[in-house]
């Protein structure tokens, strides 16, 4: 006989409860979206009135051709763009080809250098940007730069000063290598019995292997640069070379804000990650689950 512990009633309003717990957690996580849809959505006199108009009397789309008149934003897109695809590229390879050195390679110091890297992990990013922003400033015959690293601006105002700091993040590294570890070391052996040599045997048969772990540095790589908005400030100088993020404060200024183009521009900007995502979705969980078996 089944006990009242476990009877279908009790059992159907814990699941009733769970449900509507996790509907309320919804609304709340998607109700700031919702707002900033509204928000540049909303004629300017509607934003602000109260009561709050949940649902406005009419839609107007003039926030959006502000957005893209009032500044260059389709320069800042592109900026943007190329700046975290460059990021992407540079992590998959630098972080793919160490993850597997570190993975798969016997060699001295393997360990050592491997702990200092996550150790490296552990330094908030903002200690080291007053070193790096020296170093960008003084990389020799770089940007009217001398041997010595003196005379010049080196790679300060230059898209390379934001790409190359971050080309292999220790983050790529560690990421990339959890995954490799999953991989048995058999075909890598059978390989070089074959003949092949190491850059081969991680370019043809390791590397496709990796599809679920790249997708998801991909996404986590690409958020990130396309987010950025410290680094770039401070090397950037050219408006022409601002970024999507740069160009959103653009709408702050005066000590008042233009809320209504303000969150157009920020609804476009996130189209690339959320298309991004989309894309590659199916490899996301798959890529993390994997990385994390060790």
């Amino acid at each position: 006989m089944e006990t009242s512990g476990n009877s279908p009633l009790k059992r159907g309003l814990s699941k009733s409860i769970y449900y509507i717990a996790c509907i309320a957690i919804a609304i709340v996580m998607f109700l700031p979206f919702y707002w900033s849809v509204l928000t540049s959505l909303k004629p300017d006199e509607e934003i602000f009135a109260m009561p709050i108009k949940w649902f406005p009397t009419h839609l107007t789309f003039e926030h959006y051709r502000k957005a893209f008149t009032t500044v260059p934003f389709a320069l800042f897109f592109w900026n943007s763009l190329v700046l975290a695809v460059s990021g992407v590229l540079a992590n998959l390879f630098f972080g793919s080809i160490s993850g597997y050195a570190f993975a798969k390679l016997k060699f001295k110091l393997n360990k050592p250098i491997f702990r200092v890297l996550l150790a490296a992990m552990m330094i908030p990013g903002i200690v080291t940007m007053i070193p790096s922003v020296y170093v960008m400033r003084h990389i020799p015959l770089a940007g009217g730069n001398d041997i010595l690293g003196s005379g010049g601006m080196g790679l300060m105002n230059s898209f390379w000063g934001i790409i190359l700091p971050g080309a292999s993040g220790t983050f790529a590294v560690f990421f990339m290598r959890q995954f490799f570890l999953t991989l048995p070391s058999d075909m890598m052996e059978m390989a070089r019995i074959e003949g092949c040599g190491e850059f081969r045997i991680f370019w043809r048969i390791y590397l496709p292997l990796t599809k679920p772990a790249l997708a998801t540095l991909s996404i986590f790589t690409f958020q990130a640069g396309w987010n950025s908005f410290l680094w770039p400030m401070i090397v950037l100088n050219d408006p022409d070379k601002a970024t999507i993020q740069m160009g959103l404060q653009a709408f702050s200024y005066n000590f008042q804000t233009d809320y209504g183009p303000m969150m157009a521009g920020a609804l476009v900007a996130i189209l690339p990650i959320l298309a991004l995502f989309l894309a590659l979705q199916r490899y996301f969980v798959q890529g993390i689950a994997f990385s994390g078996t060790k």
